[in-house]
């Protein structure tokens, strides 16, 4: 899945990279978490909800932009439908179980570390498609292994969140395995709309010029998330 680039490109990735790290002390992120107006109602209800936290769960994923910029870089270099879905299945299996059991079984981990890693597997899968594993160290790490296990870490960072609401037990199980059908459904909804751009993007002659800025950007994204997520963990959440 990996395209190999020229040796200028990869010192000119290096020094992009450099800069992108000096620019953690002053670009802002946006806080990834639940909208104001669902957390009351997410704190409010008691009992079976199905339909709300579906919807629920659908406007959290197509909004979560770490987990779309990570389902981003997974499907980058991906050409045929079979193998799309085998990796976005890999994501989901993982999302799906540590959402599920971190909320159900209330299992506390910071969401600042949790979030961190997060940032880390968009970084990740950028220097996957950028070759940099072979190029850099030699390795290739096996990437549906990787896509399942970060994807229990997008889960667990689901879970932080919600869990901080306090969620009723009566009714608990219904509506969490309603919020990871929405979760689902948002997944395959912003994937669709990726897929699509991409389509069309790869019928063109810059697609093969720009792959490789895109990944670049991508990294930095990721780089940006985990410094913005550090910063919070050292001020705010050392603790758990």
């Amino acid at each position: 899945m990996a395209t190999q680039y020229p040796r200028g490109e990869r010192s000119r990735l290096a020094s992009f990279l450099v800069a992108s790290l000096a620019l953690l002390a002053c670009v802002p992120a946006l806080a990834h978490g639940v909208a104001s107006g669902d957390k009351g109602y997410i704190q409010e209800v008691s009992g079976v909800h199905i339909v709300p936290f579906i919807y629920l769960g659908a406007k959290h994923m197509v909004t979560g932009y770490d987990h779309l910029l990570f389902l981003f870089g997974v499907i980058f270099f991906l050409y045929r439908l079979r193998h799309i879905a085998l990796y976005v299945s890999l994501f989901a299996l993982g999302h799906s179980a540590t959402l599920l059991i971190g909320v159900y079984f209330n299992i506390g981990v910071s969401a600042y570390l949790i979030d961190v890693i997060i940032g880390l597997s968009v970084v990740y899968k950028a220097m996957d498609n950028l070759g940099g594993f072979q190029s850099w160290f030699g390795v290739q790490p096996d990437p549906k292994a990787a896509t399942l296990i970060f994807g229990l870490f997008h889960g667990f960072g689901l879970a932080t969140k919600i869990q901080e609401f306090e969620l009723a037990r009566d009714g608990l199980l219904a509506n969490l395995v309603a919020f990871n059908v929405g979760v689902e459904v948002g997944q395959l909804l912003a994937l669709s709309a990726i897929l699509i751009v991409m389509g069309f993007w790869r019928r063109t002659d810059g697609f093969s010029r720009h792959a490789y800025t895109a990944n670049v950007a991508l990294m930095s994204a990721g780089f940006l998330l985990m410094g913005y997520q550090l910063t919070g963990w050292v001020v705010y959440g050392q603790g758990v």
